[in-house]
């Protein structure tokens, strides 16, 4: 069901609330509470060991929602902490900070088309459906492997159009990764070695919150994105907005990621904004239904059908429909956030930024 949002419901934002909390309990969090989850504090019984589970699954899912704020240059104020707290995420979660910035960067500016790298397969009209709905259930299950692998394209394939100075970034950034994560395992082996610790004692349960967190990231993106045909930023996605008081909870540690078409009509919109945007646009466009749900049940319930019968994104059928100009003068909405955004981007022609409507 979707949901239209009182313009009335307002809060004037707190600089401290609205930054802080979000970011120092989640990536404080997700490497401090692994070692009493591995030693087993608080016991071993299954009632600690899937709160442990479902607590440090979700503090490494909004990991990555801090890595996206760091992408938009919007987790700080300074440029400089934005990217080099990047950097730290994407070692951690295993995705180059500047390969991801890339690729995402296309998301927002060639959104639900077959240049919207983010997005592939579901955004590539070469795939065969039979692959997609395959693929579907690899993203599903195997986000571990297959988020890795969809940020990694943009550094080898050749029409991405990356200049030579972000390819040697991406490589740097690979290398510092391999061996952050080398030094740091042989410092584990090292320190485990004299404590008489054998391979035997691994636990499986321990590995879980690093394996299911990115599948709780798929199923975010396929939420906001997957059966979606329209390229217009608000039209082309899925918002899950206020509702429930742990839906409005679950949004606020996640950065308001989930108001998810404001966020992409004004990409360098601070994440406490978000919500503020969509009550306005709601105002101005009263007799518009715009994907606004009050819930993540509601929204997936409308995604699940679109695993099998559209596992897809934008118009597939009319492929060259999706790449119109920004300047557009059709469109109702006037696009200055989605070119800026573009602006700082010298691998893309700025004329090529989608504006259109679907």
């Amino acid at each position: 069901m979707m949901s239209t949002l009182d313009t009335q419901q307002r809060a004037t934002p707190n600089p401290w609330l609205d930054f802080w909390p979000r970011f120092l309990l989640f990536p404080t969090l997700a490497v401090g509470l692994y070692p009493p989850f591995i030693m087993g504090w608080g016991g071993d019984g299954w009632w600690v060991t899937t709160g442990g589970v479902a607590l440090l699954t979700y503090c490494w899912f909004c990991v990555g929602g801090s890595f996206h704020e760091a992408a938009h240059q919007t987790l700080f104020r300074n440029p400089a902490i934005n990217l080099w707290v990047g950097r730290v995420l994407g070692i951690m979660i295993g995705i180059p900070y500047t390969a991801y910035r890339e690729t995402h960067r296309r998301h927002h500016a060639y959104l639900n088309t077959p240049d919207d790298y983010e997005l592939w397969p579901y955004s590539d009209p070469r795939m065969s459906l039979t692959f997609r709905r395959c693929f579907v259930w690899l993203d599903l299950i195997g986000g571990v492997v297959t988020a890795p692998y969809i940020y990694a394209r943009i550094h080898w394939t050749r029409d991405c159009r990356l200049g030579p100075e972000v390819r040697r970034m991406i490589t740097f950034e690979y290398v510092l990764m391999a061996a952050v994560w080398t030094v740091g395992l042989g410092v584990l082996v090292l320190a485990a070695m004299p404590a008489g610790w054998q391979w035997q004692e691994f636990r499986f349960v321990w590995a879980l919150p690093l394996l299911l967190s990115p599948v709780v990231n798929t199923i975010r993106k396929f939420v906001e994105h997957l059966g979606m045909t329209s390229t217009d930023p608000i039209w082309g996605t899925r918002t899950v907005a206020f509702g429930s008081p742990l839906t409005r909870l679950l949004n606020y540690f996640n950065f308001d990621i989930a108001v998810h078409g404001p966020h992409h009509r004004y990409p360098r919109a601070y994440h406490y904004e978000l919500s503020l945007k969509l009550a306005d646009y709601q105002h101005s466009h009263p007799g518009e239904s715009v994907p606004v749900f009050p819930s993540y049940l509601a929204a997936v319930t409308d995604v699940l059908p679109c695993l099998w019968n559209y596992p897809a994104t934008g118009t597939h059928e009319d492929v060259s429909a999706s790449r119109v100009r920004s300047s557009d003068e059709s469109s109702e909405i006037q696009w200055e956030p989605v070119t800026d955004e573009v602006e700082n981007m010298p691998s893309i022609d700025r004329g090529q930024a989608v504006a259109h409507r679907g």
